[in-house]
């Protein structure tokens, strides 16, 4: 048509179009160095805590199907596992049993024998590398025939709290005796942090440190990990409902009041359980609380990401990096994962 250039005669836009711009994020994003310099977020070998499942008398590690590359231990090798992780540069485990289920009963009565495995497991890794912090869990579910996390009432219908705090408190005592640097409360009890912090004093273990499991809630997440310690099975369920005592993870309020009680009962640091889904909890406990702040990354969510990176569909290594990321960049100042041993290696190498 009469007047109209052809396209080959203007020049694209992008080659005379130029922005008055004085902020442009992306110099600080345009070389490794530059990156490097600006990273607000770093982690390290010493921000993890490594879980670790022991069982007795298995000739050699047993591995847990729903949790790739995650062994249930004899105390030999435990004992192997954490002069590992502790070359590594991580600073503390968080030990697990798994009982043989003839020891089980409603009570929970072997969390109380002197030789049972956890003691003697923390007895022997004390030993072995002394310089390694030993977290020790505090509740009933690995001993209990039932998988609850303490005894229940006469109506089989509920746990009773009191009666459940009281021997809670006399474990924590055989856990401080063995060795232990902080015992972890995992069982939502209320009241169960002052009677446990008055139980250590008495006793003589003032040095004794509390990390409650103050902001744990009733998740979905934590299928896996009843698996490893067998409490699912000896529930009769993986969907064992845990509600009411494990918070309800529609509560945000809730994680604050929780946190503060156990602060103000003695906990010397508190926890978050999960951490993945509950990132927005992890940073609303840190303003709220000047106590050191875990994060625990549970089963289900190790669980999920080594599911999808089998499948093709997510970077194991770069996934679990972001994951951890996350926790810490939302407030945690340290981390519960499975991941740790590898992670450190990655960071040290």
């Amino acid at each position: 048509m009469a007047g109209c250039s052809s396209a080959a005669t203007f020049k694209p836009m992008a080659e005379t179009f130029a922005l008055d711009l004085t902020q442009r994020p992306r110099r600080l994003r345009r070389t490794p160095a530059l990156r490097a310099m600006v990273e607000e977020t770093v982690l390290r070998p010493a921000d993890f805590i490594a879980p670790l499942f022991v069982v007795d008398g298995k000739p050699a590690p047993e591995e847990i199907k729903s949790m790739p590359g995650q062994f249930r231990l004899n105390i030999a090798d435990l004992v192997k596992e954490c002069r590992a992780i502790h070359k590594l540069g991580v600073p503390a485990v968080a030990l697990f049993p798994k009982l043989d289920p003839k020891l089980k009963d409603d009570e929970g009565t072997q969390a109380l024998n002197e030789e049972t495995l956890i003691l003697r497991a923390v007895r022997a890794v004390k030993k072995a590398v002394p310089e390694l912090a030993i977290i020790t869990d505090v509740a009933l579910d690995p001993y209990t025939s039932h998988g609850h996390d303490g005894v229940l009432t006469a109506a089989r219908d509920d746990v009773e709290n009191d009666r459940t705090v009281g021997l809670l408190a006399r474990m924590a005592v055989l856990q401080a005796r063995a060795g232990v640097d902080l015992v972890a409360p995992s069982d939502m009890m209320d009241g169960r942090v002052g009677a446990i912090r008055t139980a250590l004093d008495a006793a003589g273990y003032t040095g004794t440190g509390i990390l409650a499991y103050s902001v744990k809630y009733n998740s979905a997440y934590y299928g896996p990990f009843r698996d490893a310690v067998g409490s699912a099975q000896a529930a009769g369920t993986r969907l064992l409902s845990k509600a009411t005592y494990q918070m309800n993870p529609a509560n945000r309020r809730e994680a604050i009041r929780e946190a503060q009680l156990d602060a103000r009962e003695g906990a010397d640091m508190i926890m978050v359980k999960p951490a993945g889904a509950y990132l927005d909890i992890i940073r609303e406990v840190r303003d709220a609380t000047d106590r050191p702040i875990a994060a625990y990354q549970v089963s289900g969510e190790y669980a999920q990401i080594h599911a999808a990176a089998r499948l093709g569909w997510l970077d194991l290594a770069r996934t679990r990096h972001e994951s951890l990321l996350a926790i810490k960049r939302a407030g945690a100042d340290m981390i519960l994962t499975y991941f740790a041993k590898e992670m450190a290696a990655g960071l040290k190498g």
